[in-house]
């Protein structure tokens, strides 16, 4: 797989993946499905691999996770995880079909076609953390909603780049049409009126999605998982107000080192005021009392 690496490591990502929030015991699994994800993702975006050779490393990606060999370095890791802590493969084997999809189709007709694709491309990430932390499925659907949102934001940041690198385009066609513009209009330096328009919409629908998942940081039982959620909705939030307010094709719609530690920040103080709140009322007591 070395040969369609991109060097991206989970750092280079722009939320964040196994942060020292998350319990150092479980951090190296889920660094193991990332490294397992990056790999396929590296595959799926190869601007040279042919399209059956594409398949044919996603494949030998998905054999070596379930067993059947050891061809493919980058899966090995997640499988020993998963024998250890006796975890199905399902969400490594449900990503992989959005990486075939990511190259075989270029077009996403309408919304529900785009979050169709981010349940293989981004649910599975979320639903696998919650498993390793041992957290219920009821936290799914807020989990699924907060994944769908995450993937659309990184669409809508890059979506000059994948058009002219890959002509990928995750924007729908139904959108692109009922703001009276085109594909094509992301091949230029500047966003027209009807782009700005069309991602904005996104954005708020986005944002809709956010609302959906805004209880998933306080319901999760491990405090440091339910911190590091409380990050990324907050980074999420204000990334969603960037690509309202800004040009993602000129202007900066990501945020630095300096404001990723900012909003983070404000995001944990945030999360544990609002834990200390919940458990104090629900033992009926104040603060002050206890």
């Amino acid at each position: 797989m070395t040969g369609a690496a991109s060097g991206k490591t989970h750092r280079d990502e722009n939320f964040p993946v196994a942060s020292l929030l998350i319990q150092e015991r479980l951090r190296p699994t889920i660094l193991a499905f990332y490294r397992f994800a990056r790999a396929a993702d590296d595959v799926a975006d190869h601007p040279r691999l042919p399209v059956d050779e594409k398949l044919t490393l996603l494949d030998r990606l998905e054999e070596t996770l379930a067993g059947r060999v050891d061809g493919a370095e980058d899966a090995l890791p997640l499988r020993r995880a998963l024998a250890e802590r006796g975890l199905s493969p399902r969400h490594g084997q449900d990503l992989l079909k959005a990486f075939r999809q990511d190259v075989t189709k270029r077009r996403y007709r309408d919304w529900d076609d785009l979050i169709e694709y981010c349940a293989w491309s981004a649910m599975p990430v979320g639903r696998f953390v919650l498993d390793v932390h041992g957290e219920s499925r009821a936290t799914w659907p807020a989990s699924d909603a907060l994944c769908a949102a995450l993937q659309v934001i990184n669409h809508l940041q890059d979506c000059a780049i994948d058009y002219r690198n890959l002509d990928r385009v995750y924007i729908p066609l139904d959108a692109l049409e009922r703001n009276g513009t085109t594909v094509e209009a992301l091949a230029a330096g500047q966003a027209t009126p009807g782009l700005r328009q069309c991602i904005g919409e996104l954005a708020r629908r986005t944002s809709a999605l956010l609302d959906q998942a805004e209880p998933l940081a306080g319901r999760v039982n491990d405090l440091r998982l339910g911190l590091e959620i409380a990050v990324i909705q907050r980074l999420a939030r204000t990334l969603t107000g960037l690509l309202m307010r800004r040009d993602p094709l000129s202007e900066r719609v990501h945020l630095s080192k300096a404001g990723v530690a900012a909003v983070g920040s404000s995001a944990i103080m945030l999360g544990l005021g609002r834990r200390i709140v919940r458990r104090f009322g629900a033992a009926g007591t104040r603060p002050q009392d206890a």
